[in-house]
């Protein structure tokens, strides 16, 4: 009975989705940069950071970098506590997971949420003063007595200046130095959260309009299908990446701070969700026709239940393979943004705004050209490499 049941499972069409998802080298590439990216990004104060890790002097132990991850420096405030919030949740769950599987625990939603409450009480109500202190000068002085110093691989802060503005990678500074003297590999590092933040919920909001609209317009038909498909279709006509460019410049006229959260709504209002929308509304015109859905009309189940339980996960393979692409859009558009002037502003870390302080000689300054185009190209190769593994094991003929 048992080698039945696992079989069944292992022949379910979840299981040969996965099966066949990785058994394809460049979708299994793309996952793993997916999940490199996500890593740097949140654990990017263990990677690069002016605070020590471990301070051991006088008999006595201190985490200096600990208190500076509730109160942040960065102007993005919101996202950057969000990052070190997972920096937290995420080992604490991994330890949660593996304790309720041996126990068999049933109740584990319940436990997740009260985990996540718990770890976000401390970013609500404790703020410490930033440290000022120069520990670069003092860990020499521990040192000198005996003690034991621990800083990050990269021992700079993203907003730390310091350096020789414009200098040349060296054994200091592997990445160089930007135009106002700040490490450029902490600056990636911590740009990776503004991509990261920037793609994965920009795209969210895009994929709720998209497919909520798609849903309902496909099942309900007749004039709410004509006029929400007209509005659609004039909404494709504009140019996505010029609407970006006249909205992002109209809020900087009004004098609103290009912040992240700005960036998110403007993408995600605007990005790919009309094309998400015709292409759920296509997939649920198919299920609508089927016998299924005539009974469940028939036993009288609400409309809501018909569009979440039954249709939803029958047409959730392309929304989930859309999603994975415009991650993709999404990141190269924040990138063109602040390329532009228009995205995230100084100081706060961007991949984008590293090249655009290479534009006036992108030659001599090729480290600032180098890296964070690197970084993109790699960034939005995986999402892409992913999203056609997923499409192709989705649907493989």
């Amino acid at each position: 009975m048992k080698k039945s049941l696992l079989s069944i499972e292992e022949d379910s069409p979840a299981a040969q989705v996965r099966r066949r998802f990785f058994s394809d080298w460049t979708a299994v590439t793309g996952l793993s940069l997916i999940v490199l990216m996500l890593a740097v990004a949140v654990f990017a104060p263990l990677l690069a950071n002016s605070l020590p890790l471990l301070v051991i002097a006088n008999g006595s132990i201190s985490f200096p970098f600990f208190p500076a991850l509730f109160s942040t420096d960065s102007p993005e405030i919101f996202v950057e506590k969000t990052f070190n919030f997972f920096l937290f949740y995420l080992p604490l769950a991994g330890i949660a997971a593996f304790c309720m599987k041996r126990r068999n625990f049933h109740w584990k939603p319940i436990v997740y949420l009260l985990l996540a409450l718990i770890v976000a009480l401390p970013f609500l109500l404790f703020s410490p003063r930033p440290d000022r202190t120069n520990w670069k000068e003092k860990a020499q002085e521990i040192r000198r007595e005996g003690g034991t110093v621990i800083f990050p691989p990269v021992a700079y802060g993203p907003f730390e200046t310091g350096g020789t503005p414009y200098a040349k990678p060296s054994l200091e500074h592997p990445a160089g130095v930007d135009h106002a003297g700040r490490d450029v590999m902490a600056r990636m590092i911590y740009g990776a959260r503004v991509s990261t933040a920037v793609g994965f919920l920009a795209t969210l909001i895009s994929l709720i309009i998209g497919t909520f609209m798609g849903l309902f317009t496909g099942y309900k038909g007749g004039k709410t299908d004509l006029i929400v498909m007209r509005f659609v279709e004039i909404v494709i006509c504009f140019p996505t990446f010029l609407l970006l460019l006249i909205l992002m410049s109209i809020m900087l006229d009004y004098g609103s701070r290009q912040s992240i959260l700005l960036v998110i709504l403007v993408i995600g209002f605007t990005g790919g969700w009309p094309g998400l929308c015709r292409l759920v509304r296509g997939e649920t015109l198919k299920q609508r026709s089927l016998p299924y859905i005539a009974a469940a009309e028939t036993l009288g189940v609400p409309v809501r239940r018909i569009l979440f339980v039954h249709i939803l996960p029958n047409v959730s393979g392309p929304i989930f393979v859309t999603f994975t692409f415009d991650i993709a859009g999404a990141i190269l558009a924040e990138s063109s943004l602040s390329f532009l002037g228009f995205g995230v502003q100084d100081p706060a870390a961007s991949w984008g705004e590293l090249l655009r302080q290479a534009f006036p000689d992108p030659l001599t300054y090729w480290h600032l050209t180098l890296w964070p185009g690197l970084a993109i190209f790699l960034a939005v190769c995986a999402f892409n490499f992913a999203g056609e593994g997923l499409r192709k094991a989705v649907s493989p003929k």
